[in-house]
C-alpha cells in the first residue's frame, strides 16, 4: 500500500477555510442526514455497502454534511438548526458513491458548507482527497462511544487490513461531551489537493515564524494570496518607502511657507526668505497622502473589516486621512492663502501610528495621567498660597524701598505674582527674584527659601518618583507582551507543521518533521548566523519528531547574539616574525597606543592654553606641527603592525581597529595635504591662506580628530566599557521615547508658527548697530534674544529647546507677553508641563530602569563565552514569565482567520 501522509479532516464552517494538513480534527457531531433530507440515517449505515466486501477499501471524504431540507429552510429565515447554534459547525454524514484513489466502490463521508447568520452559503467546496484511515483519539472526559457506531471494513487484496473507527454518535451527560470528538486522519500520499495544503502550511508557518522574529501581531488573514501581499508590505523595501514617506511629509514643514531656508533666525539680519510656489509642495504632499491611504488600504485588507472595526488606531487612521484631504484640496481652492493649514497638526499622527512601541508609551502616559495630575494639582495650590502670601507680605501700609522694588518687579498684580514664583519653582530666577527684598531685610530669604524648598526640593522630586513609579515595570510589561507574542508565532508555526505518525491504528507521536522545518527555514527571513545555527540543530534531531518544547526551544536561538569568531591569523615560518607577531598582537601593544594617544592630547591641551591670548595669524605652529606629524606617522606604523599581526580579515574583525584605522587615514590626507599646500613645518611658520582652508583651519581639524582617537581608550577600561555600551544599548531601546519627542516638538512648533508669527519685530534703525542700553538688564532686548522666535519651523523647533531647558526662560515668558499679550503665557506653561516635567522625567525614569537592570548584570555579561546576551527577552529571564500551553492555544483558537484543529 501507497505510504502515508498527513491529511487535515475538519468540519468546514461558515468561512469556507480549510484546516492546515497535519493537524487533528475537532469534529462537531450532530444529527446524520441520509442525503435526501429525510432526517437521521440509519444506526448501522456505515456497517454495510460495497465497503464491507473483501477486496475493496472505504474511502472517507472529510466534509461537513449539509443539513435537511427542512433545517435549510428554517437556516434561510434566519433562524439555525440547533446543531448549528450550538457549536457552529457542520455535521458528518454518509454518502453513498465511488471512491476516489481505492480499488472499488465505499461509503463517504461527504458533505457541503454550513449556512451562514442569514442564510448564506460558502459554494466553494474543498478539495476532495481518499482518506486510508480515520482514528479516533482521546474522548471527551465523561463521553463514550456508541460501540454500533465503529466501523471494521475488509482488507485490500487479502494483504493488509484497514480499520476505520469513526464515531458518528456520542453519548454524555453535557452538551460539550456529546458535541465534539477529536480524529485523526491519514491520507495515500498524492491524493489530489495534498501538495497544495502542504505549501498552504508552510507559507503559513514562514510567516508566523517571521512574525515571532519581529515581535508581530499575527491576527491577519492566512490565505495564499493574503500572504504574498503581508510579506511584501513587511519587506525592507515596503517599509523603507514608508519610513521615507512619513521623514519626508514631516520635512515638508521646514520648505512651506514660512520657509527654513534662511542662514540666520535673527529678525535682525535676516533676509527675505524663499517660500515655494503654490502647488509645490501640495503635489509632493498629496502623493504622501495617497501612499498612506495604500498603507491603510492594505493593513485594514490583512486585518480583516471585524478587526479593522475594532482598531482605533486604524480608524483613527482614516479620520487623519479624510481630513487631510478635505484640508489639502481647501488650500488649493484658497490658493494657497488660507490662514490655517489643519493638516499640519495631524502630520505627526502618521508617525506614531507606525510604531507599536510609540503606542504603548502613550498607554502608558494616558495611566499614569491619574497620579501625575495629583502632584500638579499640589503644586497649584502651593503656588496659589504662596503667590497670596507674598502679595501680603510686599503690600505693606509701610514699606521701605527694598519691598517697593520686589513689588513692583515680581509681585505687581496676580499674574505676576504666578509667574515669578512659577519661574522660582523651576530656579530659573533664583536668586534674582529675592535679591530686593533680602537686601533690604534678611528675614524676607525665609520666604523664599522655605517656597523652593517645598517645590522644588520635595513636591518637583516626588512627581519624578511617581513617574517612576509608574515606568518602573513598563520595561518588564512591554518585555513580556513581546516574548508572548514571540511564542505564540512559533506555536502557531508549531501547529501548522504538526503530523502524527503514519498509518497506524494509534499514532505514536505528534510533532513536527524536521525535513518540513528545514524546508520553512529556508524561505524565512532571518540572520544568516542565526538560520544555520538552527538549522545545523535540526538536522541533529534526524527522523525524530520535533515536540512544541523542542521546537520553541530552537527558535530561542534568535534570543542571542553569537560571538563573532575572529579570522585566523597569518602563520609565519621565520621565528622572528613569529616573535614579531606575538609582540604586536599583545593586548601590551594596545596598552602602549593609548599611552600614546593620551601624550598626543596633553600636548594639544598645552599649545592651546599657551596660545588662548594670540590671534590665530599670530600664532607659530612650527613646534605642534612638528608633534602631529610625529603621532601620525605613530599611528600609521601601529596600524601597519596590527595588519601584520593580526592580518587584514582579522584587523577589520575589531571595531576598535575599523574605528582607529579610518582616523588614522583620515588624518594621513589631512598631513598630507597640509605638508602639499604649506611645505614642511619650520620656525616661524606662518604661511598665507592658500586653498579651502588656512594652515590654522587644518591644524585644528587634525586636532579634533586626534580627540576623537582618544575615545579608543573607553574598552581598555572594564567599568567604562560597562557603562559605553549599555548607554549604546539604551540608544536603540530609547527610540520611541525620541520619537514621542519629535511628536511633542512638531505640535507645538505648528502651534506657535500660527500663534506667534511674526510677533517679534526687529527694532528700528540700523539693524545690526542698534543700541540696547536702555533696555532693561535681563531682558528680551538686552540679551538680544532675536533669534529666538516662531517665524519658520526651525527657528521654533530652537526656541521650544531654549524653554525646555529652562534656563532663563522666565525672557522669554516676559517678552511674548508684551508682544502677543498675557494669554501666551498658558502656552508656554503647557510646553514647560509637557516638556520639562512630564517628558524628562519620564525619560529618566526608564533610563534608570535600563541602566540598573543592565548595570545589576554586569558581571553575568561580562563572563559569558560563545554565545553573548543581548536581547531585552534573555536579559530579563530570570523575572520574565513564560506564557503557558493553555494560553496560548487559547489564543491561536480565536486567531480570526485561522482554525486551529486541534
Amino acid at each position: 500500500m501507497a505510504e502515508s501522509e498527513p491529511l487535515l479532516s475538519r468540519a468546514r464552517g461558515s468561512s469556507g477555510r480549510d484546516c492546515p494538513a497535519g493537524s487533528h480534527a475537532c469534529v462537531q457531531v450532530g444529527p446524520v442526514s441520509d442525503g435526501r433530507g429525510q432526517g437521521p440515517g440509519p444506526a448501522g449505515v456505515m456497517r454495510g455497502g460495497p465497503a464491507a466486501r473483501a477486496g475493496s477499501l472505504l474511502s472517507l471524504w472529510a466534509r461537513p454534511a449539509w443539513p435537511p431540507r427542512s433545517e435549510r429552510a428554517r437556516a434561510a429565515r434566519g433562524a439555525r438548526p440547533a446543531a448549528f447554534r450550538k457549536a457552529g459547525r457542520c455535521a458528518l454524514r454518509p454518502w453513498a458513491g465511488r471512491g476516489v484513489g481505492d480499488a472499488g466502490d465505499g461509503q463517504a463521508l461527504r458533505g457541503r458548507a454550513c449556512p451562514g447568520p442569514a442564510g448564506r452559503r460558502a459554494h466553494r467546496e474543498p478539495r476532495a482527497a481518499p482518506v486510508r484511515s480515520a482514528q479516533p483519539l482521546q474522548p471527551p472526559r465523561g463521553a463514550g462511544v456508541d460501540p454500533d457506531h465503529v466501523l471494521l471494513v475488509g482488507r485490500r487484496g487479502g494483504s493488509e487490513e484497514a480499520q476505520f473507527r469513526f464515531p458518528l454518535i456520542l453519548t454524555g451527560e453535557t452538551e460539550a461531551q456529546r458535541g465534539h470528538f477529536p480524529i485523526q486522519v491519514t491520507q495515500p500520499s498524492g491524493g489530489p489537493g495534498a501538495e497544495a495544503r502542504r505549501d498552504l502550511c508552510f507559507e503559513q508557518a514562514v510567516i508566523f515564524i517571521e512574525d515571532a522574529i519581529q515581535y508581530r501581531s499575527i491576527n491577519h488573514r492566512m490565505d495564499t494570496r493574503s500572504m504574498w501581499l503581508y510579506r511584501w508590505y513587511y519587506s525592507d523595501t515596503c517599509q523603507w518607502i514608508l519610513g521615507f514617506t512619513i521623514f519626508l511629509i514631516l520635512f515638508l514643514a521646514f520648505i512651506e511657507t514660512p520657509s527654513s531656508f534662511t542662514s540666520t533666525s535673527d529678525v535682525r539680519y535676516r533676509s527675505k526668505p524663499w517660500n515655494p510656489p503654490c502647488g509645490l509642495t501640495e503635489s509632493v504632499e498629496v502623493l504622501c497622502l495617497l501612499g498612506f491611504a495604500t498603507d491603510l488600504s492594505v493593513k485594514s485588507y490583512l486585518v480583516g473589516w471585524p478587526q479593522f472595526r475594532k482598531s482605533l488606531w486604524l480608524l483613527a487612521y482614516l479620520v487623519v486621512l479624510v481630513v487631510s484631504f478635505v484640508d489639502w484640496m481647501v488650500s488649493l481652492s484658497l490658493v494657497c492663502q488660507e490662514p490655517l493649514r489643519l493638516r499640519r497638526l495631524l502630520r505627526p499622527f502618521f508617525l506614531l501610528q507606525n510604531s507599536s512601541m510609540m503606542k504603548k508609551m502613550l498607554k502608558c502616559i494616558r495611566w499614569s495621567l491619574p497620579e501625575m495630575a495629583s502632584v500638579v494639582l499640589l503644586l497649584a495650590l502651593h503656588l496659589c498660597v504662596f503667590t497670596m502670601l507674598g502679595m501680603l507680605l510686599f503690600t505693606g501700609e509701610k514699606q521701605d524701598d527694598g519691598q517697593d522694588r520686589e513689588r513692583l518687579t515680581y509681585f505687581r498684580n496676580l499674574a505676576e505674582s504666578l509667574t515669578s514664583l512659577l519661574v522660582l519653582l523651576t530656579t530659573a530666577n533664583n536668586p534674582d527674584v529675592m535679591v530686593p527684598a533680602y537686601s533690604k531685610n534678611r528675614a524676607f530669604a525665609i520666604f523664599f527659601i522655605v517656597f523652593t524648598l517645598i517645590g522644588s526640593l520635595f513636591l518637583m522630586n516626588l512627581l519624578t518618583a511617581i513617574i517612576y513609579n509608574q515606568f518602573r515595570g513598563y520595561l518588564l510589561k512591554s518585555v513580556q507582551a513581546s516574548l508572548f507574542r514571540k511564542r505564540l508565532g512559533t506555536r502557531a508555526a508549531y501547529e501548522v507543521l504538526s503530523w502524527t505518525a503514519k498509518g497506524e491504528a494509534r499514532p505514536q507521536g505528534v510533532g513536527v518533521k524536521a525535513q518540513d522545518l528545514l524546508h520553512v527555514l529556508q524561505k524565512v527571513q532571518v540572520d544568516s548566523t542565526h538560520k544555520q545555527v538552527i538549522m545545523e540543530k535540526v538536522r541533529a534531531h534526524g527522523d525524530s519528531l520535533l515536540s512544541a518544547d523542542e521546537f520553541q526551544k530552537l527558535f530561542s536561538e534568535l534570543d542571542k547574539s553569537l560571538m563573532k569568531e575572529h579570522p585566523p591569523r597569518p602563520e609565519y615560518q621565520s621565528p622572528f616574525l613569529r616573535s614579531a607577531q606575538f609582540l604586536f598582537g599583545h593586548r601590551y601593544f594596545d596598552y602602549l597606543g593609548n599611552v600614546i594617544v593620551l601624550a598626543n592630547l596633553v600636548s594639544i591641551c598645552v599649545f592651546l592654553v599657551h596660545d588662548a591670548g594670540v590671534l590665530p595669524q599670530d600664532r607659530d605652529d612650527f613646534v605642534l606641527g612638528i608633534l602631529n606629524c610625529v603621532f601620525i606617522l605613530y599611528y600609521l606604523a601601529e596600524m601597519l603592525l596590527k595588519v601584520f599581526a593580526l592580518g587584514l580579515p582579522g584587523y577589520l574583525s575589531y571595531p576598535s581597529n575599523v574605528f582607529d584605522g579610518l582616523l588614522t587615514a583620515i588624518l594621513l590626507v589631512l598631513e598630507i595635504s597640509t605638508l602639499a599646500v604649506y611645505r614642511f613645518p619650520h620656525p616661524g611658520w606662518k604661511p598665507e591662506l592658500r586653498g579651502l582652508l588656512s594652515l590654522w583651519d587644518m591644524v585644528r581639524l587634525v586636532n579634533m580628530l586626534i580627540v576623537f582617537r582618544f575615545l579608543r581608550i573607553i574598552p581598555s577600561m572594564k567599568l567604562m566599557a560597562v557603562v559605553a555600551s549599555t548607554l549604546l544599548g539604551l540608544i536603540k531601546n530609547m527610540r520611541a521615547f525620541g520619537g514621542i519627542l519629535v511628536v511633542v516638538y512638531y505640535v507645538f512648533a505648528i502651534v506657535g508658527i500660527n500663534l506667534f508669527r511674526g510677533a517679534i519685530v526687529p527694532p528700528p534703525g540700523n539693524s545690526s548697530l542698534a543700541p540696547n542700553g536702555s533696555a532693561p538688564c535681563g531682558s528680551y532686548e538686552q540679551l538680544e534674544y532675536w533669534a529666538n522666535n516662531f517665524d519658520d519651523f526651525a527657528a521654533a523647533l530652537v526656541t521650544l529647546w531654549n524653554v525646555m531647558v529652562v534656563n532663563n526662560w522666565q525672557v522669554f515668558l516676559d517678552a511674548y507677553q508684551r508682544y502677543s499679550g498675557p494669554w501666551s503665557k498658558i502656552y508656554f506653561v503647557l510646553w514647560w508641563l509637557v516638556s520639562s516635567v512630564i517628558w524628562i522625567n519620564l525619560f529618566l525614569a526608564l533610563i534608570l530602569e535600563n541602566f540598573l537592570h543592565k548595570w545589576d548584570r554586569r558581571g553575568e555579561l561580562q563572563s559569558l563565552s560563545g554565545d553573548q546576551i543581548t536581547s531585552v527577552d534573555l536579559l530579563f529571564r530570570e523575572v520574565l514569565e513564560e506564557p503557558t500551553e493553555e494560553e496560548l492555544m487559547a489564543k491561536l483558537r480565536h486567531h480570526p482567520h485561522l482554525q486551529l484543529c486541534r
